[in-house]
């Protein structure tokens, strides 16, 4: 198994005893497969691979899931044990912020208040706030996150860049169900039904992929998704479905693209994208 520790002291002692290139993959527990990926990715480069486990408050709305979020650090340990983990950080809330809910937030600027920002305000905040924490606290030399929240990586990515944090940031692609379903720990909270209305998520990346491989235009590419997401019938309140350049800059998208969904299905929000390139001609 690997090093548990829960307290800051315990990490620092425990990380001092690392050796050779560093790696951290974030979490916030409930591991699944999809986790379990960004762990071998690290295993793969890293002489060392840490783990955090971390239900962060900061990053839930008054109406969101925090309380129901599900805890499972043994079974995460497991996961962690099977992937080759060598530390796992599981903080209490009061040992992450030990002054109470922190005065100053790292700011994720303009792209922190569109899409996932827009329909979660302060969500961002939250995010990098954490995030430049157990950087500080973990020292890594790379740290891996998963591309299914993929506007996560791009401001982790550009939160590093900005503010001279000495860390690569991988992105590591979207693990699926054999059905195309992203693997996501919010899953569970489907019901079988729910999870057959969740597929038109998946499918609306799918058709507009499609279309770009045909050779149509960003308005045709983002029409075939709209038009699959709706063929899939009621059950999923659409949220978003974007057509955006792949730093999700605002302006025209030629050549590489990101497709970027978010549905309520039931009472569970999820969220899905893909890769998608244009014709630059267009």
């Amino acid at each position: 198994m690997p090093v548990v520790v829960h307290t800051r002291a315990e990490l620092a002692g425990a990380r001092a005893a690392l050796t050779g290139t560093v790696a951290v993959v974030m979490t916030m527990g409930a591991l699944h497969e999809g986790h379990e990926t960004l762990l071998r990715a690290a295993r793969d480069r890293a002489d060392q691979v840490i783990v955090t486990v971390f239900v962060n408050p900061l990053q839930f709305g008054p109406n969101e899931d925090f309380d129901r979020y599900p805890r499972t650090l043994d079974v995460d340990l497991e996961v962690c044990r099977r992937a080759g983990a060598d530390l796992v950080f599981a903080p209490s809330v009061a040992d992450m912020y030990p002054g109470g809910e922190p005065a100053v937030r790292v700011d994720p600027g303009p792209l922190g208040t569109d899409l996932e920002g827009l329909s979660r305000p302060g969500f961002f905040h939250g995010v990098l706030t954490v995030v430049l924490k157990l950087l500080q606290l973990t020292r890594p030399d790379l740290a891996f996150f998963g591309e299914k929240d993929y506007q996560q990586l791009t401001l982790v990515r550009r939160m590093c860049r900005d503010l001279d944090v000495p860390v690569e940031v991988v992105g590591v692609p979207t693990v699926r169900e054999p059905d195309g379903l992203a693997l996501s720990s919010r899953n569970r909270y489907l019901s079988a039904v729910e999870r057959t209305v969740a597929l038109g998520l998946s499918r609306a990346l799918r058709a507009g992929a499609e279309a770009a491989e045909a050779g149509r235009d960003a308005g045709a590419v983002l029409a075939a998704a709209h038009a699959s997401f709706g063929a899939g019938g009621p059950g999923a309140r659409l949220d978003y479905l974007v057509l955006t350049d792949p730093d999700l800059e605002p302006g025209p998208v030629r050549g590489p693209a990101r497709l970027l969904v978010a549905a309520w299905v039931g009472d569970t929000r999820l969220i899905d994208n893909a890769p998608i390139r244009l014709d630059p001609a267009h």
